[in-house]
């Protein structure tokens, strides 16, 4: 059996037709939904769910398309959309009683998050989002050999086909290489840990792959006409990220402050997976953010 995260109940959801999320919840008080990233699942979060539960309501969902979560078939490209998947994180926070709440997400949880938070700025009441850049600006910051720290994004922006069948070909090592590269402490991702991550991903090729397509095509369409329209993300918003701007050139506080105006961007030293290498440092931001 995979790790669960201590003093927290499993549910299934229904959040749309035919899809329900599997989270755990925990705790009572204001709520909060932590949303997780690749190659993981709602697990990543365990050590700040546990913390934030002692005065909150914690939702930690798998998305759809990961983990336990149901994973629809993607017929015309929409069903991974982040505007989809976001319309499910709203959907699992009703369906639990609670008609706003905190969000805060991480890698692909974190673009799901920001959509939220644009989308139904009545239900999010204040937004964390670690380690990502908006879709557009992502796209925008890879140029030139410095874009090789990317691949996984173009691979998985291929027309279906081709990306399913190279990832399905040894899902552990591909996975598994995001799990090393990006983790500076490779003890914050123990042994039973990497294999519930390592599991899940393996049984969710199709569905990652979709969700990734999807940021190379409906997400940015959605994104763009965000960025015409002027639409912004209303609420108090916090951005943890390591220094990707020093590395790939660019200003990542001013590309977040172009969407969030009431913004707070820190860089942190730990490697990518910081809800798990420092969970400390996660939780302090989370918890100053909730006092904004």
């Amino acid at each position: 059996m995979d790790p669960r995260i201590t003093g927290f109940d499993h549910r299934r959801v229904t959040v749309a037709d035919g899809v329900r999320l599997n989270a755990a919840v925990g705790g009572s008080g204001s709520p909060i939904v932590l949303l997780h990233g690749f190659p993981q699942t709602h697990l990543m979060w365990r050590h700040v769910a546990a913390d934030l539960a002692a005065d909150h309501t914690v939702i930690v969902p798998d998305l759809r398309g990961y983990g336990d979560s149901d994973k629809p078939a993607d017929p015309d490209g929409t069903a991974y959309a982040k505007r989809t998947m976001a319309a499910d994180v709203v959907a699992l926070a009703r369906a639990l009683g609670h008609e706003r709440f905190a969000l805060a997400g991480h890698d692909r949880g974190a673009l799901v998050a920001f959509r939220a938070g644009l989308d139904h700025p009545d239900a999010v009441s204040h937004l964390a989002l670690l380690d990502v850049l908006p879709t557009l600006d992502m796209w925008n910051v890879l140029h030139g050999t410095s874009a090789a720290v990317g691949f996984h994004l173009y691979l998985m922006a291929q027309p279906a086909g081709l990306p399913e069948q190279l990832i399905g070909a040894s899902p552990d090592a591909f996975f598994g290489h995001f799990l090393d590269v990006w983790t500076r402490d490779p003890e914050a991702i123990p042994a039973d840990v990497r294999a519930a991550y390592l599991r899940a991903s393996r049984g969710a090729v199709t569905s990652i792959v979709a969700d990734y397509r999807a940021t190379a095509g409906i997400d940015v369409t959605h994104d763009t006409a965000d960025r015409a329209a002027g639409n912004r993300l209303r609420m108090p918003v916090s951005v943890l990220q390591q220094d990707w701007g020093a590395a790939l050139g660019y200003d990542a506080a001013a590309l977040w402050r172009a969407w969030a105006p009431d913004l707070t961007h820190a860089t942190v030293t730990c490697g990518h997976f910081m809800a798990e290498e420092a969970p400390a440092e996660v939780v302090k931001a989370l918890r100053a953010l909730l006092t904004r």
